[in-house]
């Protein structure tokens, strides 16, 4: 570059003088070297507006000011910078910047690195020793004034449309941030997210970031959330909630090295929801939380609704019978000693094994949906010989009103297929008290026979969850699963409140029940109504007034 290039300022404005004047002694002046401008290229600036382009003398607050004014310029030529070198001193009393030079982020030239030997794809190069700068400097001020200013660039700018992507004019703003915290805690998508602000401003192009900025922040402020580590960020959640919720309970077990294995939890509307509906409880473990493997367990029952609510929740190491212990004592305790009169699980020993030892008392009974999917898996080549096997199979589970019946049906079934000796079989048949109905129609079970509710709910989580969430984005999204069942109950209770069932004839009894029952309970009691007049009815004996029919 030619000496030509370079114009230097001497009037005034550009030549600074600092007079320290003492009565004892005489005038000291301290002269600021001469500031330096290069500016060979006329066509940067031949449409940007005069006030955007830095010049020498311009003073500024601080170093931030400074940054976003020469920022600002850069954007409206098309480049992106950087913060390069600077120095600081003790001036004031405070470790300040006394001179820093903002650059193009193309300046300079990537060094080696002694990793480069181990890669297959190197990454572009992205630096070509561009000279473009802004350089501003206190030392002889209390303001930051620019003592450089270097516009010309050795590489191609950026057009408008394309300016989006230069680094340091990307960035997501305050209200941008509250709304992407706010759909990431909803459960939107980033994707989804992106594409609503993106429209509200009338593209990407006008919307400031792009999507991997976006992840980045979502990623940056998980990582800030979990500061204190997955467990420490768990118990601050745990503590936060309880303060929020006095009857909000949570139980931790932790192994020989003080290392969380097991966790459980319910909050006060889940314990009320217990003491109304908690006679009876469906158990599982199926949802799995991470691909390690660990148990996710839920506590579920029906409401008046018929509607699935969730009664406690458990994190699990793994399914033996000493953590089913715990979860069983601790559920107990937060549910104020109460046990639930029925549960139903799969068949699991380990589970069936705690259960005993836990609640005696609680009538157990299985799956029977788990009873036909482990049938399938043991008698394959049965079902697939026999087209009648699974309607004969079928009636001994349900058929039967006696228990004489039901023996009878299950001992013709095994001498119609040669099963006598069928060892899976001999097992189910010594656990029959658990599964078949005829053992269970004195057992209350709120009309569930199988555990299809937490198997629903299963399916449900997953729509919340995914097994690679943290411990803390786990939860934050399993309440949120919790609030949608909740509003799915005010609803219904709205509907219950503001409507009332048709009725087909207006029978007394069917006007009683609608005025006493919820809809859905409504519907039971309607159709078992039904049924009873949809039948025979013959006399068999008579003493006194009373008739025995039949």
């Amino acid at each position: 570059m030619s000496d030509s290039n370079y114009h230097t300022k001497t009037d005034s404005q550009s030549v600074r003088k600092l007079n320290f004047e003492d009565e004892d002694s005489p005038l000291v002046i301290v002269e600021q070297p001469e500031p330096i401008s290069i500016d060979s290229n006329d066509k940067i600036h031949a449409n940007v507006e005069e006030e955007v382009i830095p010049k020498l003398g311009i003073e500024f607050e601080t170093e931030q000011d400074a940054y976003d004014f020469y920022n600002s310029y850069a954007r409206v030529v098309g480049f992106s910078i950087r913060r390069s070198k600077g120095h600081k001193g003790d001036k004031d009393g405070s470790r300040k910047w006394l001179d820093r030079v903002f650059c193009c982020s193309c300046e300079g030239i990537r060094g080696n690195d002694k990793r480069d030997d181990n890669v297959k794809c190197h990454r572009p190069e992205t630096r070509c020793g561009c000279k473009a700068e802004m350089k501003i400097s206190c030392r002889y001020s209390e303001k930051y004034c620019v003592v450089k200013f270097v516009s010309e660039h050795t590489h191609v700018l950026a057009s408008p449309r394309k300016r989006i992507f230069l680094r340091s004019q990307r960035s997501i703003n305050p209200a941008q941030a509250v709304e992407a915290e706010l759909a990431d805690s909803s459960g939107i998508a980033p994707r989804a997210s992106v594409g609503l602000m993106a429209r509200r401003v009338g593209g990407l192009d006008n919307l400031g970031f792009i999507p991997e900025d976006y992840n980045n922040y979502l990623r940056t402020r998980r990582t800030e959330e979990m500061k204190n580590g997955d467990t420490g960020g768990l118990l601050e959640y745990l503590q936060r909630m309880q303060s929020e919720d006095l009857n909000f309970s949570y139980a931790i077990q932790v192994d020989l090295d003080d290392l969380i294995t097991n966790i459980f939890w319910a909050d006060g509307r889940m314990k009320l929801d217990y003491e109304y509906f908690g006679d009876v409880v469906c158990f599982d473990t199926t949802y799995k939380k991470n691909k390690e493997g660990r148990p996710f367990a839920l506590f579920v029952g029906v409401n008046h609704h018929k509607q699935t609510i969730i009664f406690g929740a458990a994190l699990l190491y793994d399914e033996t019978s000493e953590t089913f212990i715990w979860l069983f004592d601790s559920f107990q305790k937060a549910m104020f000693g109460k046990k639930p009169q029925t549960i139903l699980t799969d068949q699991d020993a380990a589970m069936a094994k705690a259960l005993a030892s836990q609640w005696p008392e609680t009538h157990h009974r299985l799956c029977v949906w788990h009873m036909y999917q482990n049938a399938a898996k043991n008698l394959k080549e049965v079902f697939g010989r026999y087209n009648t096997f699974a309607g004969d199979f079928s009636s001994c589970v349900y058929d039967h009103d006696y228990e004489d019946d039901f023996l009878d049906a299950w001992d013709n079934m095994l001498d119609k297929y040669d099963l006598k000796n069928n060892s899976w079989l001999q097992r189910q048949f010594e656990l029959r008290e658990k599964w078949a109905l005829v053992y269970g129609r004195k057992t209350f079970c709120a009309d569930m026979s199988t555990t299809q509710r937490s198997e629903s709910m299963n399916s449900q989580i997953k729509r919340y969850i995914t097994y690679n969430y943290d411990l803390l984005r786990f939860f934050h999204h399993f309440q949120r699963l919790v609030d949608d069942r909740r509003f799915e109950e005010l609803r219904a209770d709205f509907k219950a409140t503001q409507s009332k069932p048709s009725l087909e004839y207006p029978i007394e009894i069917l006007k009683h029940a609608a005025s006493v029952y919820t809809p859905a309970v409504f519907k039971l009691f309607n159709r078992e109504l039904w049924l009873t007049w949809d039948c025979e009815l013959h006399k068999e004996g008579e003493v006194g007034s009373v008739q025995e029919l039949h």
